[in-house]
């Protein structure tokens, strides 16, 4: 008798969930004694701000690595609604929420045009979205005419857009603090895709295209545009990113967002969703977000150089591609006789 390989491998994933929850612990232990005033209340502050543009990249690509697929063009769509909006708000006059609506619009737009590369012009979904990657990056370059762009700060007269976006003072038995209004933010869409992925037909779908979509299409199911609304739900989240990438740091350059994908990327297969597809977690994914941002401060905290830094980033995602692989291999070796 065959055991299911897709129960086995999303027991396979359940498993990685737990282990990626307990080297989270393990991660934030160390830096917590060996770093540098790593245990502080602005350290975690800085550990959320690093989460929250990752965090919605990497719930929209994990849509789409359920199916299958892949999204290398999250980050520089990022950056290139980011800078549309900001042109927009600083350059042609348009009122700041009507411009973080473009921001959400751009975004989108670029998920709806790798879904009908992948699934119209049948291109490998990595081709296609390496192409957007590059088409992004010189479109905000072009659009921008590769000059920075701004949004609002605390000072400025749109202010209301770092509180609302990002954090807001907070008086609580005579104590004013900083309350990270962005997790909330977070958390909400969270929610709100947890549902989507495991309680409506959406999500139903896409787990079945990554497990056997032409099991899928042979039973009547246009398996094409299901597959096609995992990008949209990418490029949507990517612009989302945007709002709350230009809330954190307020100044958007063109030509970067290269490697924000590769981050968000690794966060989703730490947390358990596996690159073959079929299976996959969003609670896994904000666990393997987490763990990005933790490794990013630490490594901070603990004096090493930038290029320290990448390198080890570097390593977390070959190591979480590499045990996807190991796990995949033995979820399909496994049988009882």
């Amino acid at each position: 008798m065959k055991i299911n390989a897709a129960n086995t491998k999303s027991s396979g994933s359940g498993v990685q969930r737990l282990l990626a929850f307990a080297a989270l612990i393990v991660i934030y232990v160390f830096f917590a004694i060996f770093g540098n005033n790593f245990a502080s209340a602005s350290t975690m502050l800085n550990i959320l701000s690093s989460s929250y543009y990752v965090g919605f990249l990497a719930i929209g690509v994990t849509f789409v690595i359920i199916t299958g697929g892949i999204d290398l063009s999250i980050g520089a769509v990022l950056m290139c609604s980011a800078l549309i909006g900001a042109l927009a708000y600083r350059d042609w006059g348009w009122p700041l929420w009507i411009a973080l609506l473009l921001v959400v619009g751009v975004g989108t737009v670029f998920g709806l045009i790798n879904g009908l590369l992948v699934t119209r012009l049948k291109l490998p979904p990595f081709i296609a979205t390496l192409g957007t990657m590059m088409v992004s990056l010189g479109f905000g370059s072009i659009i921008t005419n590769t000059t920075s762009k701004n949004y609002p700060t605390i000072n400025e007269a749109d202010n209301w857009f770092g509180r609302v976006f990002l954090k807001t003072d907070v008086t609580l038995f005579g104590k004013s603090f900083d309350f990270p209004t962005a997790a909330v933010w977070l958390l909400v869409f969270f929610v709100i895709m947890l549902f989507v992925l495991n309680k409506t037909k959406i999500g139903r779908y896409i787990f079945a295209i990554g497990s056997n979509e032409e099991a899928v299409r042979l039973s009547g199911v246009k398996s094409a545009n299901w597959k096609c609304i995992a990008y949209v739900i990418s490029g949507f989240s990517a612009g989302l990113g945007a709002i709350f990438y230009a809330a954190t740091y307020s100044r958007v350059i063109p030509n970067t967002g290269n490697g924000f994908e590769l981050t968000a990327i690794a966060a989703v297969v730490i947390g358990g969703t596996s690159l073959s597809g079929g299976v996959g977690s969003l609670t896994g994914t904000i666990i393997g977000v987490f763990i990005m941002s933790i490794l990013k401060n630490g490594l901070v905290s603990i004096s090493l150089p930038a290029p320290y830094q990448t390198f080890f980033t570097g390593l977390v995602v070959i190591g979480a591609v590499m045990l996807d692989i190991y796990r995949n291999k033995k979820a399909n070796k496994v049988k009882i006789h």
